[in-house]
């Protein structure tokens, strides 16, 4: 670099004085406030240490929670295939477990004319001084059926972003943690969540087909889900059932995307059959009491069969 350069990149006299008048009286005590609160977080950190034992006590007691084991996991599509996980609500509890963290989300740039806002995710472990930071670019568009949309309102920007910066936060969250204490958290949610509390087995299969009705899910449609019939399914396929029923509630997926239309049996479609065949299987076949229900259909739908030849 030339003097030249340096000459050029020097601001002139009294330009940072001029620059500071521009900083308020509030904005300077928050600077002051925002560094002394850091340098107190670390003193605190190295004065009281966290217990590892006390940790994981409180990490097992919260996830032996059902509120807790019931938020604790997301589900969604992509590429033909369901993605699971750990939700932001674990990521934080166990953070807040595990103590002297730190870690939170903010919107550094809002750009309206290119439609998009620059944001930030950390976590920070005072204590050991390890730190996760990641930033990322939000587009202000939301994915739907009929293709992208711009958000232009400002409560659906600040939602889209919050939602973006809770998945980031959650990576970094996880990034902190040992990966023992987290893995230990996510199977006791699971047990939590086959366990079902104080409720019997058979009450929470009756719980969870009732809940599916009121969506418009057919007790058909979750055995088919399950592969099994409803006295069958498992305390496992209970809690499969829990987060999907709240993915949906989330809009992560929906109800078309996850369960298979209502199946429809040979019986039924032989009763449909059956009043236009009578006339000709009580001219050419056994009578109806003589025949097996096998007998019954093959006779309805061949009869079928004739009716739409002669019309033919």
């Amino acid at each position: 670099m030339t003097s030249t350069e340096i000459d050029n990149t020097t601001p002139p006299p009294g330009a940072t004085a001029r620059a500071a008048e521009f900083i308020g009286q509030a904005t300077a005590v928050e600077q002051a406030r925002a560094v002394a609160e850091v340098q107190a977080a670390i003193v605190v950190a190295q004065q009281c240490p966290r217990s590892t034992t006390e940790a994981v006590r409180q990490m097992r007691e919260s996830c032996a929670q059902k509120g807790l084991a019931e938020r604790a996991f997301f589900r969604y599509n992509r590429g033909g295939g369901a993605v699971t996980g750990p939700t932001v609500h674990l990521a934080r509890e166990i953070a807040r477990c595990w103590g002297n963290m730190q870690y939170g989300i903010a919107e550094l740039r809002r750009d309206d004319a290119k439609g998009e806002s620059e944001m930030l995710a950390f976590a920070w472990d005072v204590q050991t001084n390890t730190r996760a930071t990641t930033t990322f670019v939000v587009k202000h568009i939301r994915d739907t059926k009929g293709g992208a949309k711009q958000l232009t309102d400002v409560r659906d920007i600040y939602e889209n972003n919050a939602n973006m910066g809770a998945r980031r936060l959650r990576e970094q969250i996880f990034a902190i943690l040992p990966t023992w204490f987290a893995e230990e958290a996510k199977d006791l949610c699971h047990a939590t969540l086959e366990t079902g509390g104080d409720k019997p087995l058979p009450q929470r299969i009756a719980d969870a087909i009732k809940a599916f009705e009121s969506k418009g899910v057919t007790v058909d449609q979750l055995e088919q889900k399950l592969g099994r019939e409803a006295a069958k399914w498992t305390g496992h396929d209970v809690a499969q059932l829990g987060v999907t029923f709240k993915s949906i509630d989330r809009g992560e997926i929906t109800i078309d995307e996850e369960f298979a239309p209502t199946r429809v049996t040979a019986a039924e479609i032989a009763e449909q059959a059956r009043p236009a065949a009578r006339p000709a299987r009580q001219q050419h076949s056994a009578p109806a009491a003589q025949m097996s229900d096998e007998e019954a259909e093959r006779e309805a739908l061949l009869a079928e069969l004739n009716a739409e030849a002669a019309a033919q």
